[in-house]
């Protein structure tokens, strides 16, 4: 029995190279062409045989016009750095025409989405009117992932009407590419004020005293005092001093990702019932919630920790550490609910994501509940 490998092998081997599609003009003059040739056969008139081999002519010369603007042409597509579920965002295509002498025109990018043999192009089209010999243009689309997770592109299309917009000719090419969707931007609380009473503990974060604690990259609202400038000339990035502060601002964000069995199994084959719709909808609001949650808490100095079913985040501060959890909430699968949750870390202060209709039992104790 033939292994998955080479059964992809050998469709990639029967697949056309190009496929071949009639405009509605394309259509009118091959119709012309065949009445043309059945009139000059019978009536024997040079006139329209004349005619005919002009039509002919026409025909083979879009051919090898469009084969020749769809060769050793190159696509690169560019996704931005975060891409949130349910937010528009800008695809950014560049398209490089490696021919040293010939220029390219009328071409048209679609990425494709699908399995092997079932690809479908994305609902948006890129143009380009001509791409210069040994030049490269770039342009983007916008586009909108609904459901946060890995969404794979499977290839790109490449097409073209060019010379005389008789024919739509394109070619497949296989080049996946991955993009990770973020989970949904909600609205959220900001954090609450920093306190400023004294305590008698340093705690290993940033603060405006105590000792020296490392460096990192400037945020907005940094002092420019604490620029480190040596260090920052040597890797060229902004860096700042950070600071043992005299009060630790720690937050664990726990989310239940507990999802009965049946509704994981509906999910995986794309039977929900309007009730495991709503349970689904619970546990995604409430990763929504912790994405946010995370960023703006983050985004004033906190130390953030994740803690969930089955997956857990250490602590951490910083752009980096922001991008991490949110990779890993966009990742993050349902469990069971008889899935403990990941062990986490002391912690100052808490905030607690719960799925609405979910039990809490077994949860650490939380001094602030946020409800999905």
């Amino acid at each position: 029995m033939p292994t998955v490998p080479t059964v992809k092998k050998r469709r990639r081997w029967w697949r056309p190279p190009r496929r071949l599609s009639f405009t509605r003009e394309g259509k009118v003059v091959v119709v012309l062409a065949i009445a043309i040739g059945f009139a000059a056969i019978n009536t024997g008139n040079n006139l329209l045989y004349l005619l005919l081999g002009w039509l002919l002519s026409f025909i083979i010369a879009s051919g090898i016009l469009s084969e020749s603007t769809l060769k050793r042409l190159v696509v690169s597509r560019r996704p931005p750095p975060r891409v949130w579920a349910s937010e528009p965002f800008l695809m950014e295509v560049l398209i490089e025409n490696q021919k040293p002498k010939r220029a390219s025109y009328s071409i048209e990018v679609e990425d494709l989405v699908g399995a092997e043999g079932r690809l479908t192009p994305l609902d948006k089209r890129c143009y380009f009117l001509k791409i210069p010999e040994g030049k490269s243009q770039r342009t983007s689309y916008r586009h909108t992932f609904v459901r946060r997770g890995v969404h794979t592109l499977a290839g790109y299309r490449l097409a073209t009407k060019f010379p005389f917009a008789l024919f739509r000719k394109s070619r497949d090419v296989d080049e996946p590419l991955e993009i990770i969707v973020y989970p949904a931007r909600v609205p959220v609380p900001r954090p609450p004020p920093r306190a400023h009473t004294r305590g008698d503990a340093t705690a290993a974060r940033m603060g405006r005293r105590g000792e020296f604690f490392g460096l990192r990259e400037r945020r907005i609202g940094d002092d420019r005092r604490d620029v480190h400038w040596k260090s920052s000339a040597r890797t060229g990035r902004l860096l700042v001093r950070e600071y043992e502060d005299e009060l630790a601002r720690r937050v664990v964000i726990g989310v239940d990702n507990a999802l009965p069995a049946a509704v994981r199994d509906a999910v995986t084959d794309a039977a929900l019932t309007p009730e495991m719709d709503d349970q689904v909808s619970a546990v995604e609001r409430a990763i929504s919630i912790a994405a946010s949650l995370a960023t703006v808490y983050l985004e004033a100095g906190w130390t953030v920790e994740l803690a969930a079913r089955g997956a857990h985040v250490p602590g951490g501060l910083g752009k980096m550490h922001e991008t991490k959890l949110l990779r890993a909430l966009a990742m993050l699968a349902y469990a069971d609910p008889s899935e403990p949750f990941a062990a986490s870390s002391p912690r100052v202060e808490t905030v607690l994501v719960l799925p609405r209709g979910v039990s809490a039992d077994g949860r650490p104790v939380a001094t602030q509940v946020v409800e999905a």
